[in-house]
């Protein structure tokens, strides 16, 4: 082993992720010095990773993090190339890291990659030896003391949902809507009718009347039709409105409650436009 211990080799493997030969190149190289072997992995395969970002990323990860106390909650997405790196312990670690970094970002909305996230990709790339990759996040806040933050993350960690509410909302409650969030079939496009896409609406209504006047009927009669239609639609994609995924007796408004209000619900599925 050129006077380095198969323990030496283990260790910085097990920190890395990185092959026993790899390790045992980088240990020579350094002279025994652990740290310095790290920072030549680290260097050169930095510059592997670099060179192969043009591989798609088709599987990967989203992360969720929340701090009710400090009244903030973000989501993340990471991407990997294979389904087996997506699931390492390191790349969910990392995706959990990253989404409470992301936390920290100074204001609300979209977040970019920050410099603590972009050394989390970087390390995700050497461990796994994959075009890793910070896809989007967001940043969501709200008062300090009144903002609640539901999340759920599907076991494949392919969907999450994070959910904002204020008033009376247990966590156990706030998670169930996430899990309904994320099964919910159709998905649910806003809060209430109010709330759904102006587009959305307008490209649905476009298509009913289109139906309505394919069977025979004149655009006025279509159009009055369809608003009958519209109403059931809105039923359907307000997410308020929907019946709950667990018990269909119910609809989500009377699992949330009168003493509490759902402010803003995010459905992150890897893979997807942003």
């Amino acid at each position: 082993m050129s006077g380095i211990s198969a323990t030496e080799v283990m260790k910085l493997r097990n920190s890395t992720g990185l092959s026993l030969m790899e390790c045992k190149k980088a240990l020579v190289e350094a002279a025994g010095n652990a740290e310095k072997a790290e920072e030549i992995l680290r260097k050169k395969l930095k510059g592997k990773m670099d060179a192969r970002t043009d591989r798609p990323a088709g599987e990967g990860r989203i992360g969720i993090a929340t701090n009710p106390d400090a009244g903030v909650a973000a989501i993340i997405e990471f991407r990997a190339e294979t389904d087996f790196a997506a699931k390492s312990e390191k790349f969910i670690a990392g995706a959990k890291w990253a989404a409470e970094l992301a936390m920290l970002e100074g204001h609300t909305g979209e977040v970019p990659e920050l410099p603590g996230i972009k050394s989390v990709i970087d390390e995700l790339r050497i461990a796994t030896g994959e075009n890793c990759s910070y896809a989007r996040g967001r940043k969501v806040s709200g008062e300090t003391g009144t903002t609640a933050f539901g999340q759920y993350v599907h076991h494949d960690g392919k969907i999450g949902v994070l959910v904002q509410a204020v008033g009376s909302i247990n966590d156990e409650t706030l998670r169930q809507v996430c899990m309904h969030v994320a099964a919910a079939v159709p998905r649910p496009a806003g809060i209430t009718a109010k709330d759904i896409a102006p587009e959305v609406v307008e490209k649905e209504r476009k298509f009913r009347v289109a139906q309505a006047m394919e069977s025979g009927k004149p655009q006025e009669i279509a159009e009055k039709m369809v608003e009958g239609g519209m109403r059931k639609f809105f039923e359907e994609v307000a997410l308020l409105e929907q019946p709950f995924v667990m018990d269909p007796t119910k609809k989500i408004k009377d699992i949330v409650g009168p003493k509490a209000t759902i402010v803003s619900f995010f459905r992150w599925q890897v893979g997807e436009a942003s």
